[in-house]
Order: structure tokens, then C-alpha cells, then sequence
């Protein structure tokens, strides 16, 4: 589709967005930056699309992280223009700009790493749902053994996550760790042979987008990461009882309650792109940077 840096394939309800640069272990860049956010773009207003799968070109990495030697010679880590005003848009970070891309997305993320996973590497995968591994996947929160610290949100997204002593431990250490320790912290679901991950990945894909109506996973997805910041159940109270009672009277809850009585795959009619509830954002607008 006209993209550098990555690769993306739309089939069968799937959508697969893979890092391509193979030949820099899928280092992380500017354009990648911006090619990820326009095909999140896409894949939001394709109805046809039910989820997007992650993974990295070859075998080697999902991404080692930033590009430590652009081509384009600019600064690594953030603007090498001087800047007094830290609210300037030339201060934010770019890993930043992805994640909160990845966060408003309106279809489920699955990530399947398949290799080295390192700083925003691993941190562009915290806004994904459900995170799949390789047996050779590596993880490394290593911005303290750069000099610097977490980006991407995910002081954040980690805690969330995997609690805040294990986001402590992982990120106060900068050491590099495998996929079983990355299982037992809570990182990700599951790990598998290099060989099965991305069918691994496709099976859930393919659980969602032949079971379920695209409408409540897109609110089912707004109402998880958005909802437990609220300082009482009121907060969900309200969302779900909205949702709950719009709903309740729409064409996908109709074919639902019949195809289960009728035992039958669902044929869900709603789509994402037209018919969200009218409440739908009920957060309002995306706070400033400044």
C-alpha cells in the first residue's frame, strides 16, 4: 500500500502489519512511526477489517528498538533541534505519538513477537490486547542503561499491565529477559514455536471476527482500557448501562440472541464505521499537550 518501512495485508477479516526492515532488525524510525499510525488509520475505516496482528520481518526481531544510526542523520531519541518551551510539539515523543495512535484504535491488536522486542520495541506493544511470543522473543525496558527513561506511555500502560513492582523491577534494571520470564510477569498470554506464532495469532483473530459483533468489540475495547481509571464503579455504571440500553435494541443484538437459538454461526449487520451508539466517545476530546 504504498508503505517504506512496513508491510500491511489485509485478508479474510485479518489485517497483518509487519516492521519491515529486516536488514536493522525492524529498528523503529520516524517514517515507521508515521506509516503504523496511517495504516491504523485504514484499518479503522476498513468495516471489512475484525483485527490487526503485529510481527516483524524475519526471524531476528519484532524490533530492536529505536534506530540508533538513521539513515536520515538525525538525533536518536528525541528532536536535536534546541527547544525552551517543553510544550512545544517538537519535544514529544514519537514512540508516544504510536501508542496513543494505538490506544484510540477501534479494532482489537494482537502482537506476535517474534524476536528481540527492545525499548520502544516493547513499548509499542502495550496498547496491543493481547500479546503472543516466540520461543525466542527477548524483552529489555533498557532506557536506564541508555540514560534515559521509559517512553511510549508506557509508565502508563506497563503498570497496568503487569503491576508496578514487576514494571519496576523490569524497567529499573534494563536487563534483557526471555519469553517465559516475560509470561510469568504477565506480559504476554502465551508462547510458541517461531514456527506456530503467527497462526497462534490468527486462531485468535479468527475466534473474534467469526464470533462477535464488530460494534461491542470496538466499545468491549473503549470501555477495558478506559473505564478503570475512574475513581468509582459509577464511572463503569454509566458507560455500561448506556451501552447496555443502545445496544439492547440494535440489529447485532437481534441476530445474536437468534443465531444462538437457532444454532448458527452470527451474521452481525452493525459496523464500526457507521452505526457506534451516539454516546460513543463519551471520553470527549484527547487532552492537550502542553
Amino acid at each position: 500500500m504504498g508503505y517504506s518501512q512496513i508491510d500491511l495485508h489485509i485478508s479474510e477479516g485479518i489485517a497483518t502489519l509487519t516492521l519491515n526492515r529486516p536488514e536493522k532488525m525492524n529498528a523503529f524510525t520516524g517514517t515507521m512511526m508515521s506509516e503504523i499510525n496511517d495504516a491504523m488509520d485504514r484499518t479503522d475505516a476498513d468495516d471489512s477489517v475484525r483485527a490487526v496482528i503485529f510481527t516483524g520481518a524475519g526471524e531476528r526481531a519484532f524490533c530492536a528498538g529505536a534506530d540508533l544510526t538513521p539513515d536520515d542523520g538525525r538525533a536518536v531519541f528525541a528532536s536535536g533541534e534546541a527547544v525552551t518551551d517543553l510544550s512545544d510539539e517538537r519535544v514529544r515523543d514519537g514512540g508516544g505519538l504510536l501508542t496513543l495512535r494505538l490506544y484510540q484504535s477501534k479494532k482489537p491488536l494482537i502482537s506476535a513477537c517474534n524476536g528481540a522486542a527492545v525499548g520502544v520495541g516493547v513499548t509499542m506493544q502495550l496498547p496491543m490486547d493481547i500479546r503472543l511470543a516466540s520461543e525466542n522473543a527477548r524483552y529489555g525496558f533498557v532506557f536506564a542503561r541508555r540514560g534515559i527513561v521509559p517512553e511510549a506511555c508506557s509508565s502508563w500502560f506497563l503498570p497496568k499491565i503487569v503491576g508496578i513492582n514487576q514494571a519496576l523491577e523490569w524497567c529499573m534494571t534494563g536487563r534483557i529477559f526471555g519469553a517465559e520470564e516475560a509470561l510469568k510477569g504477565g506480559l504476554v498470554r502465551s508462547v510458541h514455536p517461531q514456527g506456530e506464532l503467527i497462526d497462534a495469532a490468527r486462531g485468535l483473530a479468527r475466534e473474534i471476527a467469526d464470533n462477535t459483533s464488530a460494534v461491542s468489540v470496538a466499545m468491549t475495547r473503549a470501555m477495558l482500557w478506559r473505564v478503570p481509571s475512574g475513581d468509582h464503579p459509577m464511572a463503569a455504571h454509566k458507560v455500561d448501562s448506556r451501552a447496555i440500553y443502545r445496544l439492547s435494541k440494535g440489529a447485532d443484538a437481534k441476530e445474536g440472541v437468534q443465531s444462538f437459538l437457532e444454532k448458527r454461526p452470527p451474521a452481525f449487520p452493525l459496523r464500526v464505521s457507521s452505526d457506534m451508539p451516539d454516546f460513543y466517545p463519551w471520553w470527549g476530546e484527547e487532552p492537550p499537550y502542553e
